[in-house]
């Protein structure tokens, strides 16, 4: 599914893109630049508190500084931003490498915290460059694996707040930026549900390759989407309670009723609802019961409170 077909685009005021978001990107012409004597501070040391910096030292007539310059200068800019890279003269500005004791060139050595912390001689191959930045900035992807994390961290507390919208819009910016992903695909679904679009959260989620369906997160938004559409086949609630009230042991009423509760948020009615069940008859619908409520866990997720206190509660009528 490509981010253009997402159907949550209508609904949540439309994609956004967040490739700004993570922050290890920079403009192109500010990954590499000619530094000086009198910028090195403001060019590598300063820089390099926020990002580690890369100084290439070499001079014109350096044969290897010519192979090796191009080469460094892509597997930079291929990173975006991982690292940045200073490149500086050390005929026109010796005293520098002199303080470094630089005595062969091209080296290049790496700055973190304005301070020098590792480096290499010589015009070594592309994949050593690019096995030494792995070394100095973390591996590929480590920091837009941890923006992502925070991302969805933060769209699941906006969630939680009641703020469907700001969550859907960073879902929905996610998704932009990963269109596979399983945590924004459940979570802006949620949303949907949330906002009482169960459909369109279907549609979503009917696009979605085999694997994805089969994570976690998603497998419980589509097993919530089955409980929402066969709760919707059970009845009037209303009805359902006054049955109980002439008669609490019509088990069958019981238990729809508590399907009900369930989809309309009332985790704790709907648990305790089958818990009654499971005290009065434990083979009321071959052990249906106790069944229904471990679907519910399944959709409530272990960390829910009101999965917490209903498995307590579980347990003690199972081994009582």
């Amino acid at each position: 599914m490509s981010a253009g077909e997402n159907p949550y685009a209508s609904s949540y005021g439309g994609q956004m893109n967040v490739s700004a978001s993570y922050g290890g990107a920079a403009p192109a012409d500010d990954l590499i630049k000619d530094t000086t004597t009198a910028n090195f501070t403001r060019d590598v040391l300063e820089a390099s508190r926020q990002q580690p910096v890369l100084v290439d030292f070499w001079a014109p007539w350096c044969g290897p500084c010519k192979q090796l310059q191009p080469i460094i200068e892509k597997v930079v800019r291929e990173g975006a931003g991982r690292v940045k890279l200073a490149k500086l003269n050390i005929d026109d500005h010796p005293s520098i490498p002199g303080q470094l004791g630089i005595q062969s060139i091209p080296a290049v050595i790496a700055f973190v915290g304005g301070r020098p912390v590792d480096g290499f001689m010589g015009a070594v191959p592309e994949s050593q460059i690019r096995e030494f930045i792995d070394k100095i900035a973390g591996p590929a992807g480590a920091d837009e694996k941890a923006e992502l994390e925070a991302l969805l961290t933060e769209a699941k507390s906006l969630f939680d707040a009641g703020d469907l919208g700001g969550a859907a819009d960073l879902y929905g910016a996610l998704l932009q930026a990963d269109p596979e992903n399983p945590a924004a695909l459940a979570g802006i679904a949620e949303c949907m549900i949330a906002a009482g679009q169960p459909e369109n959260a279907r549609q979503l989620l009917s696009g979605v390759t085999p694997e994805v369906a089969a994570d976690a997160a998603v497998a419980a938004v589509l097993k919530k989407l089955d409980q929402i559409e066969e709760a919707r086949k059970l009845g009037d609630p209303a009805a359902l309670e006054q049955a109980l009230v002439q008669n609490p042991d019509d088990h069958a009423a019981r238990l729809n009723l508590a399907k009900i509760r369930n989809v309309e948020g009332d985790r704790q009615a709907a648990a305790d609802h089958l818990l009654h069940i499971m005290k009065r008859d434990r083979a009321f619908d071959d052990d249906g019961a106790r069944r229904e409520l471990l679907q519910f866990f399944d959709v409530w997720g272990p960390k829910d409170p009101a999965t917490i206190a209903a498995r307590r509660k579980l347990s003690s009528i199972l081994f009582s």
